[in-house]
Formats: structure tokens, sequence, C-alpha cells
């Protein structure tokens, strides 16, 4: 059977109404995730090494804005705005038309 075709408008399953092209392949969703990850790697390198620990313990830490002021030794606020830059670096990389 290998060397026959099967022509994917061919009815399959009981009812008859789902065609064997309905159930292959489709959008993979996950995709997009996955070159995200892949170009935040060299994204998260361009930044100092003060804001790279910064979002480390933000968000690989869990830790709070005041709990990463505590740590590093500056204000909340101070924190906050220099995630807010970070953040806003990244996303200027991260941009469709960047990568």
């Amino acid at each position: 059977r290998a060397y026959n075709a099967t022509s994917l408008s061919t009815p399959i399953g009981a009812d008859g109404t789902t065609e064997l092209g309905d159930t292959l392949g489709g959008e993979d969703h996950e995709y997009e995730i996955a070159e995200t990850r892949v170009a935040l790697g060299p994204a998260l390198a361009t930044l100092d090494e003060r804001e790279q620990k910064i979002l480390t313990l933000r968000f690989y830490g869990n830790l709070t804005q005041s709990q990463i002021a505590d740590q590093i030794g500056i204000s909340q606020m101070h924190v906050s705005r220099l995630l807010t830059k970070a953040l806003t670096k990244l996303r200027g990389q991260l941009a469709p038309d960047a990568i």
C-alpha cells in the first residue's frame, strides 16, 4: 500500500463527514513561543549586569520590587525604573520586525 496514494479528500470515520486532510497538521501556536525563547538569550546579553540581575530576580526568583531593592541596595522606585527600561530594550529587540 506504500505505493498507492490516497486522496486527502477521502472520508474517514463512521460518519464520513471527516476527511483525511482534516486530521493532518495544523497551526502550531507553541512555535512562536519557542522562537521567542531562542531570541531571548542574545537579547538578554545586551543588557548590563544590573539589569540582567533585576530581571532574573523578578521573573525567575519571583521576588517583588521591594525585595529586589533590599537585596541590591537601591530604592523600590529605582528597581521599577530599571525594570521598565530593561523590558523596553528587550521588547525592542524581540519585536517581529527586529528578529
